[in-house]
């Protein structure tokens, strides 16, 4: 099957837009669509339903997605080896994270990935980072930014680039909410206190696993996406929330926020690179991978 419909399939499934994926194949949209019939005439099956307003995978698109990034990969795989062979590696690697890691912790790993590896396309993603681990695991991204579990997939490699505190926060300057928080620590309302958390993912396990230890039910204002998010909605005075220490740093908000020096403390995030151990034979991936643990150069 050629690879050319394999990949105008895969930019229909990352977007379920025709006009967007035609604008990331360089095509137009009647030609992205007759790609797309010619992909399902030769299977002989239906893999998308559409009508005019959205685009949506049916069972065996699901199962052709899951095939055409595993076809490709091992075809990109097979070209980067014959390339590092002539000491020139090219092609491209997707990498996912939050908006913070993307300068917090890659910005320093692409910098030096890019001045070693010019030919190479780096193509970024941002999102939330409680589901970094599952785009690597599913094959949607080749690398993320991620925090370690507290049990790793056997599947999935992970090196550590730093480390990164949980911390409780609250705003400022907030009536209703110092009232609850009271003069010390032991004076908090918790079963009062309004949450902000995250919908999802390590710091969520974590957070809920300490309610459970101090035998407490939160109560939850709002659960929200990304950690950025956290910050903004306590900055605005709406609760307390639980972000990572480096999110906070590098916050334009860390002024009208502060830190509640709470106990027992949340284990810290372990953020590193995870990707899995089967895209370790692509050559570009190797590249990246063994670039981690290489000591910055300083001029």
């Amino acid at each position: 099957m050629e690879h050319r419909l394999l990949r105008h399939f895969l930019a229909l499934v990352e977007t379920l837009h025709f006009s967007r994926a035609s604008e990331m194949v360089h095509l137009s949209p009647s030609a992205l669509s007759r790609s797309i019939q010619q992909l399902e005439a030769r299977l002989g099956t239906q893999l998308f339903v559409r009508d005019n307003r959205h685009v949506e995978l049916t069972p065996a698109g699901r199962l052709c997605a899951e095939y055409a990034r595993d076809a490709l990969h091992q075809w990109d795989s097979l070209k980067n080896r014959l390339q590092a062979q002539a000491q020139e590696l090219q092609g491209e690697i997707s990498v996912y994270c939050s908006v913070t890691a993307s300068y917090s912790f890659l910005y320093p790993l692409l910098d030096r990935f890019r001045a070693r590896y010019p030919l190479v396309e780096i193509k970024l993603h941002t999102g939330d980072p409680a589901v970094a681990l599952q785009h690597v695991i599913q094959g949607e991204e080749d690398i993320a930014i991620a925090a370690r579990p507290d049990q790793l997939p056997p599947a999935v490699a992970f090196r550590s680039i730093g480390l990164s505190p949980l911390v409780f926060i609250a705003p400022r300057q907030e009536p209703m909410i110092d009232r609850l928080l009271g003069q010390e620590l032991k004076d908090i309302d918790w079963s009062q206190l309004p949450m902000i958390l995250s919908e999802q993912g390590l710091g969520r396990q974590r957070v809920d696993a300490w309610f459970r230890q101090k035998a407490l039910k939160p109560k939850i204002y709002a659960q929200v996406s990304g950690n950025e998010a956290i910050v903004s909605m306590v900055s605005l005075g709406l609760g307390v929330g639980v972000v990572p220490q480096i999110v906070l740093d590098n916050s334009p908000l860390i002024d009208r926020v502060k830190i509640l020096p709470v106990t027992p403390h949340l284990a810290a995030y372990d953020v590193g690179v995870a990707l899995l151990k089967r895209k370790l034979h692509n050559p570009l991936i190797q590249a990246f991978w063994d670039l981690i643990d290489e000591p910055a150069e300083h001029p």
